[in-house]
Formats: structure tokens, C-alpha cells, sequence
């Protein structure tokens, strides 16, 4: 698993006892499965159908620096199946897993449209292969 993005928790990210709003953290979660998935697609219109069932296995303090990894699972005609872990960057503790997230490609009309990818595809891949032509 890749890890893209890293989060500072700072105090308006805290719930009532003074740790990582889950709230806030699943925000994070769906912005960097949207991102990942926009990236991979090359296609801006992108959104969530799912979310498995998510497991909270510890939490973050204020000032704790978190990381988020996402990977593909699986591609579909229209939709990308990730996972997601969270976890303590400093620590490498586990703070949420989500097993399946399911992102759909839509068209220009909203409708679910093919993607037509079969592969994880890097950035610097598609970058290099265009320079040679």
C-alpha cells in the first residue's frame, strides 16, 4: 500500500474527548479515495457508491501526523475498488482500515461510464511513454 497523504491533527480535527473527530477523518478518507481514483482514471468526475464496513482501531492526539494509503483492489467496467488504511505516521499504529470503497467514473451526462482501465498506472509512467512519442 501507498502512502499519498499526510493529515497534522490539529485542535478543530478533535471530538469532545480531545482525539481525531471520526467525522473528520472519513472526510479525509472519501477526498483521497476521490483523488486516487481521479488520478488513476484520468477523469474529474468521479464519485463514492460505497463504503465497507470501517474499522477504528486507535485514535490520534492533537499534533499527532497521520498518513493515509489507499490501493487498488479491483477495476470494474465503470467503478475502482480500493482500501484504505489511516495510521499514526510517527508510530505506525493503525487508526482505521476500510476494506472496499467503490468510486464510479461518470460521463458527461452523470451516468456511470466505462474507464476502460485494467492496471494501476503511475503518473511518471504515462509521462514518460508520452515523451517518447
Amino acid at each position: 500500500m501507498r502512502f499519498h497523504t499526510r493529515k497534522w491533527v490539529k485542535p478543530e480535527d478533535l471530538n469532545a474527548n480531545e482525539t481525531l473527530f471520526g467525522g473528520r477523518v472519513l472526510a479525509w478518507i472519501d477526498e483521497e479515495a476521490a483523488l486516487y481514483s481521479i488520478i488513476q482514471l484520468e477523469n474529474k468526475k468521479v464519485v463514492t457508491k460505497y463504503m465497507s464496513e470501517i474499522n477504528f482501531m486507535s485514535t490520534a492526539k492533537q499534533g499527532d501526523i497521520i498518513e493515509i494509503g489507499i490501493e487498488v483492489v479491483k477495476f470494474g467496467v465503470s467503478s475502482l475498488t480500493l482500501n484504505c488504511e489511516v495510521r499514526n505516521k510517527m508510530t505506525r499504529e493503525t487508526i482505521v482500515t476500510v476494506d472496499n470503497i467503490i468510486m464510479v467514473n461518470l460521463g458527461d451526462d452523470g451516468k456511470p461510464k466505462p474507464h476502460g482501465k485494467k492496471k494501476v498506472e503511475y503518473v511518471r509512467d504515462r509521462l514518460a511513454s508520452s515523451e517518447g512519442n
